[in-house]
């Protein structure tokens, strides 16, 4: 209900924070001033968040309430932080695909650490914990075999072998969102489209994918993106076809934060964010001109 307000309390706080650093750095050195605006939003943000959840405990909110606040927080301070970034360094395709993403994730998981739902967060485990116990796993079942001691040395050294053609290093099993939710585990991993050349990463998610399949507890990989299924790539069909990944897209991917945290995040989106009239009109203009709409589709 105070989305205007918020707006206007962001913009205050770059115009105070702008024509200080514009002495210090002078208007042609965009980049700095660019990061400088970032941290501003960022500082002012993380004020708001920690009086909003003193608040909220203080006066006993219920999560929807907490949650829906700190919706707004994340969208309003988004719309100044695109402006401002704009207005000094203007956004190229590239660099507006990828700042959408980076925005999206964080607001999409805020339904996760405010939840709903009862769902625990949880860390997931080091690559080198999973092959230590893997690799004991092993060993301990080839030592029990009626064979001689070269052969069982043999076979170990073969097991080793393996684990170096898979990888020369570790491999990060770490994923943008690890849950429990009744007695499943759950790795998610966050995008925002599959527009560009994504092969590196998609074989990265299939492997990590594949090894938590292996692994004994109940894991399930789950892949949230924001853009619709046609606007994706054949990267994504890769994983969605892979069996070891849920993947989802569009109106599919809300309905899984839906049914996970218990709170409507789409029905909130709609009900609140209007990219084009909530960005100054200078900037909405020049997005639209450059048919940044799309990434606006929330």
């Amino acid at each position: 209900m105070r989305k205007h307000k918020l707006l206007t309390y962001y913009r205050e706080r770059v115009s105070e924070s702008s024509s200080i650093m514009e002495k210090e750095y002078g208007k042609r050195d965009y980049r700095k001033l660019a990061e400088q605006i970032n941290k501003t939003i960022k500082k002012t943000q993380e004020q708001l968040l920690s009086t909003l959840l003193q608040k909220a405990k203080k006066e006993k909110w219920s999560n929807i309430k907490t949650l829906e606040t700190l919706l707004m927080l994340n969208y309003t301070s988004n719309v100044v932080m695109l402006e401002a970034r704009n207005e000094v360094w203007q956004y190229d395709y590239m660099s507006f695909s990828r700042r959408i993403g980076e925005l999206w994730e964080p607001f999409c998981k805020l339904c996760f650490e405010y939840p709903i739902k009862e769902i625990e967060l949880f860390i997931p485990p080091l690559f080198s914990e999973v092959r230590e116990s893997l690799a004991s796993e092993i060993h301990n079942y080839i030592n029990k075999l009626n064979i001689n001691d070269g052969q069982k040395e043999d076979l170990k050294n073969y097991y080793g072998k393996i684990w170096n053609l898979v990888t020369s290093g570790d491999i990060k099993l770490e994923l943008d969102l690890h849950f429990k939710f009744g007695n499943d585990r759950f790795n998610v991993d966050f995008k925002s489209g599959f527009g560009s050349n994504e092969k590196g990463n998609t074989n990265r998610l299939l492997m990590v994918a594949t090894i938590y399949k292996n692994l004994e507890q109940n894991y399930k990989c789950v892949l949230l993106v924001r853009s619709q299924e046609d606007q994706n790539n054949h990267y994504f069909q890769t994983l969605k076809k892979s069996g070891v990944w849920e993947a989802c897209c569009g109106d599919e991917t809300y309905s899984k934060i839906f049914e996970y945290t218990g709170f409507d995040i789409q029905k909130w989106i709609a009900d609140h964010i209007d990219w084009k009239n909530d960005l100054n009109e200078k900037t909405a203009e020049y997005f639209h001109r450059k048919a940044f709409d799309k990434y606006l589709a929330w």
